[in-house]
């Protein structure tokens, strides 16, 4: 594909977008042609790059965008709100796309809208390619690596994470909170559109609440294991059935009915428009932890595998998990998919179908770690 740029970085004038931009001018190769868009042409100066006028409101400049580089990544969210004029200029142009979404309800509208047309064009439409989902859709795959081949295979996933949301974060969290209904009707279309395959299962379950590797695991619902579902139905190396339940890893019972609590009451304020108004006013887009906040922050998920007589336990760790490696993240993906070379994919897809060990072995060398901690045989 000859384009003007390799990648361009769309929202780095925000909290995340601006970290982005920053791991880039560190990290990227010498040669790599890259440039950030937005509309305030003023905000992005200090960025010392080419610098593309796109609005999220204006579809030709979102087309003329999409048409100059191989890859776009986007931090500009709520996705449902602002993501889809961009992805509709990606899979119309065969252009990478790249984000941070958590928003399930967006992912399932723009496969039903976006996919076969991006399958045409040669697009690859990747979402999700922060805190979510790669350290589960990565580690999972890494995972699956350690287990016998052709064997139904289960693996939980147990999160922890000690770390402050930003305004844009708490935003989007917010929004797909207050929407469950059109969650719903996505998620149908979604499986009505979506083929599965003929001779494989691939799912995610929900679990429940019990002890496990010394923690109580805690069902949680975020996009991660719909993300690692959609992962094991596209790769076949996953066996024939497979299942995988994510959890949130906590000590003490009383932290599990205080999270039960806090979010069920957040989910209850966000269907209010005064209640869910006053929530968003605490945190404003473009809000973030200070530099010292992050540096104390980090993440670690434990993934605990079992198939054909074998289990193994694997972990995936970092440091600040919604910003600094998630800004490493996703700048790591947008040089993977520019740069590598890589499986040939097309449509929406994941960075485990799309990028999988290349984009793993990038991480590591940005200092994230893929471990296996124990080999059992039952």
């Amino acid at each position: 594909m000859s384009r003007e740029y390799d990648v361009v970085l769309l929202g780095a004038s925000g909290f995340t977008g601006a970290l982005t931009a920053e791991y880039l001018a560190k990290n990227a190769p010498d040669g790599l042609k890259w440039a950030v868009a937005g509309r305030n042409k003023q905000k992005l100066e200090r960025f010392n790059r080419d610098i593309l006028h796109a609005d999220v409101t204006d579809p030709k400049s979102l087309q003329a965008l999409a048409e100059s580089t191989k890859v776009v990544a986007t931090t500009v969210g709520p996705y449902i709100r602002y993501g889809e004029p961009l992805v509709a200029a990606c899979a119309e142009a065969g252009t990478g796309y790249l984000d941070l979404t958590g928003e399930q309800e967006f992912v399932d509208r723009m496969y039903v809208r976006y996919h076969e047309q991006a399958k045409q064009t040669g697009a690859r439409l990747i979402h999700a390619c922060g805190f979510d989902s790669i350290p589960y859709d990565l580690g999972v795959q890494y995972t699956v690596e350690q287990l016998p081949e052709g064997v139904p295979i289960q693996v939980d996933g147990l999160v922890r994470a000690g770390g402050r949301p930003s305004g844009g974060t708490f935003h989007t969290a917010i929004m797909a909170l207050s929407r469950p209904k059109q969650n719903l009707e996505a998620h149908r279309a979604r499986r009505a559109a979506e083929p599965c395959p003929d001779d494989r299962k691939a799912r995610a379950t929900g679990g429940r609440i019990h002890r496990q590797q010394g923690f109580w695991a805690v069902p949680l619902p975020t996009i991660d294991p719909q993300i690692v579902g959609y992962s094991a139905r596209l790769l076949d190396s996953y066996g024939p059935d497979f299942r995988y339940s994510h959890y949130a890893a906590l000590r003490r019972l009383p932290m599990v009915a205080a999270g039960i609590g806090g979010i069920g009451l957040l989910a209850a304020g966000a269907q209010v428009p005064p209640i869910r108004n006053a929530l968003l006013s605490r945190l404003q887009p473009g809000d973030g932890p200070s530099p010292e906040r992050r540096a104390r922050s980090w993440f670690n998920v434990r993934f605990v595998g079992r198939g054909g007589g074998k289990q193994v336990i694997t972990e995936v760790a970092g440091r600040d998990p919604g910003y600094d490696e998630t800004a490493k993240m996703l700048g790591e993906s947008a040089l993977c998919l520019a740069l590598d070379d890589l499986p040939a994919t097309a449509g929406q897809t994941t960075t485990a179908a799309a990028m999988g060990p290349a984009l793993r072995d990038r991480l590591v060398k940005a200092g994230m770690t893929f471990a296996t901690l124990e080999v059992d045989h039952y």
